[in-house]
């Protein structure tokens, strides 16, 4: 275990030594970042390691190319972050044409130093999911309902976020209080109008030929953009993206964790060469690291950890199904409110829980089953398989003595004379001593 240690703390170290910059890399080179879908754990990490890097090595420029509907607000707050207190300008551009920068997107537009949109392009309706519009989501004829004092605590956050982002960057903050109030939307054209966005541009490209000059605010300095010659360079996502983007699907998360849980199960059930150990724990360990990224409920994790030990108690101390049946349900509940966020493109599959339910129930069905049609089989093994069998005296005895067992000699105790070649009875065990019993008359 040791030496597992020292090896992946060695590759750590190369790791991190790889990732440093060199004095020999070019200053003139604009990274473009692109980010597609959901913003989520594996998104900010990737986008803040790219924006450090662009600081560490001072270049111009770093441009964010983006598509999305949104992500989780811890998520996009650590790219927000890192934007602020970035001391390279960050151009982020809606492209290509038909993506959209909804919700989370908004604000990360917001944010950036320069915000530019593609036609054919969208941003806005950046309510918190879980906090409908006034009106929105109201079937016809019934009473609207009045928001929560929490719901208008998340709503005026919001907007006051992004209010500030707006004034920051000296653009629309009355829009910005709309999109989040109202989920407003607008068109690069109509966002170019309102002072939502700093450009208009068909690729970046385009983009970054226009900045040739453009001044900025960066904290009380203005900076002119000094690109000329600037290459401009796409970044791919690497293998520590591609890592934590397939470990921090809630989906492949939760599976983890029932591998680890059910593989260390089996292990403790029967031990053996430990390669269900080693899975399990291997699986247990990756998946809690994914949950650390994630919005995790700890109510939805102690329901899951409840359910799998009644389920565990239902093998041990059989209950009729009681435990068994209530495990499952504490299982079903605490998967269902495990991950604590509204967002759609973060919460576990449902058919995935119910097929883990269903499978679940078959196994617990088929245990109690199988303790069902051998509640009455003859024990085989062991001193209690002794109980009831018939021995032969080997001698005059009352008290102590010895009896033939299946070839086997034991010694025997009887409070009743016993003869010498007579059948007597097994009545009990204890210790290495058995309790006999005389012939009945009849027999």
């Amino acid at each position: 275990m040791i030496r597992i240690f020292a090896l992946v703390l060695l590759l750590t170290t190369f790791y991190s030594l790889a990732q440093q910059p060199t004095e020999q890399q070019p200053t003139n080179i604009v990274q473009e970042i692109r980010i597609e879908g959901a913003i989520g754990p594996a998104v900010a990490d990737f986008v803040v390691r790219q924006i450090n890097k662009a600081n560490a090595l001072s270049q111009p420029l770093l441009m964010i190319t983006l598509d999305t509907p949104g992500g989780l607000s811890s998520s996009l707050r650590q790219i927000n972050q890192a934007v602020l207190t970035s001391s390279v300008p960050v151009a982020c551009l809606v492209y290509p044409q038909g993506a959209r920068a909804a919700s989370a997107g908004t604000y990360l537009l917001y944010a950036c130093h320069i915000a530019a949109m593609a036609p054919a392009t969208t941003l806005g309706a950046a309510t918190p999911v879980n906090i409908a519009a006034p009106g929105q989501g109201q079937p016809q004829g019934e009473k609207e309902q009045t928001p929560s004092a929490m719901d208008k605590k998340m709503l005026n956050d919001a907007i006051a976020y992004i209010r500030s982002l707006a004034q920051l960057r000296g653009r629309n903050p009355e829009w910005a209080e709309q999109a989040v109030r109202e989920a407003a939307t607008l068109t690069a054209s109509e966002a170019m109008k309102e002072n939502v966005i700093t450009h208009l541009a068909d690729s970046p490209t385009d983009l970054l030929a226009q900045l040739e000059g453009f001044s900025i605010k960066s904290g009380e300095q203005q900076i002119k953009l000094t690109l000329a010659g600037a290459q401009l360079q796409p970044v791919e996502p690497d293998w520590r993206f591609n890592f934590i983007a397939t470990i921090t699907d809630p989906n492949i998360a939760y599976i983890l964790m029932l591998i680890g849980v059910y593989g260390l199960l089996l292990e403790f059930y029967s031990p053996g060469i430990g390669v269900a150990g080693v899975v399990g724990a291997i699986s247990l360990i990756v998946a809690l690291y994914a949950f650390q990224m994630l919005p995790l409920s700890f109510s939805g994790l102690a329901l899951i950890a409840l359910g799998i030990a009644l389920m565990v108690a239902e093998s041990f101390v059989p209950s009729f199904g009681i435990f068994g049946l209530g495990g499952i349900a504490a299982f079903v509940l605490g998967s269902i409110f495990l991950i604590d966020t509204q967002s759609p493109y973060f919460q576990i599959s449902i058919p995935l829980i119910a097929g883990v339910a269903f499978t679940t129930v078959l196994v617990v069905i088929f245990m109690l089953g199988y303790l069902w049609r051998n509640r009455n089989v003859a024990i085989v093994s062991g001193q209690e398989s002794l109980i009831g069998k018939v021995a032969i005296a080997e001698q005059d005895f009352c008290g102590q003595g010895f009896v033939d067992v299946d070839g086997e000699r034991w010694a025997a105790h009887s409070d009743t004379p016993i003869k010498q070649g007579v059948q007597v009875t097994i009545e009990s065990v204890q210790g290495l001593t058995l309790y006999v019993s005389p012939p009945t008359a009849k027999e």
